[in-house]
């Protein structure tokens, strides 16, 4: 599976296509700026050389061919660069990570997006396409810190059960993280807001946190497959 990230020179877009290379996924960071892109590609590869051939540059066009494609723009401009994509999406698995937040002085807000949050917003842009919400409450700097795993849970939710487990199967690779199903798409509005809550624990406590939950004993999916 290729995968391309749409606003993958930013730190959580180049970080999770760090990432989704070392575990051997073939990966395109897009942006508007080709040539941004393979700025961003050299320095991760200089830092990084094992990627080489597994990390390639190109613009938004180039990152919608891949296979399953991740919107890692600012929140304002997910829905509107995905439409601008949107014959290329067709039929592919979609995933959007981005949080609509504000800083008000020292404080985080949640933002209402228009249809209640991103990810629906996303998919009412591309709607023959499958949008997964996910990737939300990783740090970027430790995604993109390939040297240590990442120790968190990452709340996925869509209304495509196969398109959810096939994201669930990418982070299963990921050294440290568990995927967890949260239901259906209408969640990613609670999903992207509580990431203001983590930003302004990271602010109090000088620290980058991440979500882990107890008193889960087994993956559901497996519960259903029973």
């Amino acid at each position: 599976m290729r995968i391309g990230i749409f606003g993958g020179t930013g730190p959580a877009g180049s970080g999770l296509a760090a990432r989704l290379a070392s575990t051997g996924y073939p990966t395109v960071i897009g942006s508007r700026s080709k040539e941004r892109a393979a700025e961003k590609v050299d320095g991760l590869l200089a830092a990084w050389p094992d990627l080489v051939g597994l990390l390639d540059a190109g613009d938004n066009t180039d990152a919608a061919d891949c296979d399953l494609v991740v919107i890692a723009t600012p929140w304002d401009s997910a829905a509107r660069t995905a439409q601008e994509n949107a014959a290329a999406l067709e039929g592919k698995i979609v995933v959007s990570m981005a949080n609509a937040l504000v800083r008000v002085n020292k404080e985080f807000q949640p933002l209402v997006p228009p249809r209640g949050s991103v990810a629906a917003h996303v998919q009412a842009a591309v709607p023959h396409s499958h949008v997964v919400a996910a990737f939300h409450h990783l740090p970027a700097a430790e995604l993109g810190n390939l040297d240590d795993p990442i120790d968190s849970d990452v709340l996925i939710c869509g209304d495509d059960p196969a398109a959810v487990h096939s994201v669930s199967e990418i982070i299963e690779k990921f050294p440290g993280c568990r995927p967890l199903d949260a239901g259906e798409l209408s969640n990613a509005m609670a999903i992207e807001a509580f990431t203001a809550v983590l930003l302004q624990l990271n602010v109090r406590y000088k620290t980058r946190v991440a979500p882990k939950l107890t008193g889960i004993k087994r993956d559901p999916r497996a519960v259903d497959a029973g």
